[in-house]
């Protein structure tokens, strides 16, 4: 199953709060949709499962435009909100059985129920109500609900948000599992959950797409051909002799003896620093590169301008 995204816009007022944003997700691919509060997020979510009406634009799930067949998509498509509206006085196999019961008319019912609590991990809490339930567990709920009805597309809004780190790691696992047979559209705020489970990286921001590929592309393409180095002497060494070397756009001064060094080279610049620090005979003790990370990139991405 593929979701495919055309020039979606969505204004409330004179408030754009999507503006022509287009992307498709390939069958059995887990996709990151990232960016700063207020940038689109829930809003493009929310048009992909029907709940908002776009504006503009076209939103098609396995080849069927939402607008032909809602009813359709809707089966098709599991939906955790990043607000889980639950029934806290209703008990866990209750519940389930309730939201199951506008999918599924058959006799596999139960069958189907038992599956889903024992996937999600809700075997023991299952004769529990909702509201006696952790925030962790109330998320487990939230995703069992979400894939009760077996839906090829999971579409998931901040699925770990107010969690403990243990309950991040079960969750991001629990998903990890779900993603293997489902494509998956996941927005957080975690860059490491985007890193450790996503295929690609859409980053978002003021309604607009300002990014879209793997984390390692997103980060090559930001950082561009600029190299930023970490160098540590073993004496004390003089700033202005660093910026005689060629490639060399910028000194930092972390210490006597420590310094971040940036360039723009077509080559690894530790190569240009090594010699450099040999002709002049400085002893180095370590020379390494500097990786940028995700989250700087999604910095400078999202930032104002």
């Amino acid at each position: 199953m593929s979701l495919k995204v055309e020039s979606l816009s969505k204004s409330f007022g004179k408030q754009k709060a999507v503006d022509n944003v287009s992307f498709t997700i390939n069958n059995g691919e887990v996709a990151g949709f990232v960016g700063p509060n207020g940038s689109g997020k829930s809003t493009t979510m929310k048009c992909i499962c029907g709940i908002l009406s776009k504006d503009e634009g076209r939103i098609e799930v396995s080849g069927v435009n939402i607008e032909e067949d809602i009813l359709a998509i809707k089966r098709i498509i599991g939906f955790l909100p990043e607000h889980n509206p639950l029934h806290p006085d209703l008990y866990v196999r209750e519940y389930l059985g309730y939201i199951d019961s506008f999918y599924n008319k058959s006799a596999n019912r139960i069958q189907r129920i038992n599956e889903v609590i024992e996937l999600t991990g809700l075997t023991r809490e299952m004769h529990k109500k909702i509201g006696q339930l952790s925030k962790g567990y109330r998320q487990r709920v939230g995703l069992a609900q979400a894939i009760i009805h077996n839906p090829q597309v999971l579409i998931l809004d901040e699925p770990t948000t107010g969690l403990d780190p243990n309950q991040i790691v079960e969750i991001r696992n629990l998903i990890s599992n779900l993603s293997k047979e489902k494509t998956v559209l996941l927005s957080t705020h975690i860059l490491q959950e985007v890193e450790a489970i996503c295929d690609r990286v859409i980053v978002i921001n003021e309604g607009k797409i300002v990014a879209d590929g793997t984390s390692r592309s997103i980060m090559k393409e930001n950082r561009g051909e600029t190299q930023t180095i970490y160098l540590e002497f073993s004496i004390k060494v003089d700033k202005d002799i660093l910026k005689r070397i060629k490639s060399v756009t910028q000194v930092k001064m972390l210490g006597e003896r420590e310094f971040l060094v940036e360039g723009r080279s077509d080559n690894d610049l530790r190569e240009e620093l090594f010699h450099f620090a040999s002709e002049n005979r400085l002893s180095l003790l370590t020379l390494q590169k500097k990786e940028e990370t995700l989250e700087e990139a999604f910095r400078e991405l999202t930032r104002k301008k």
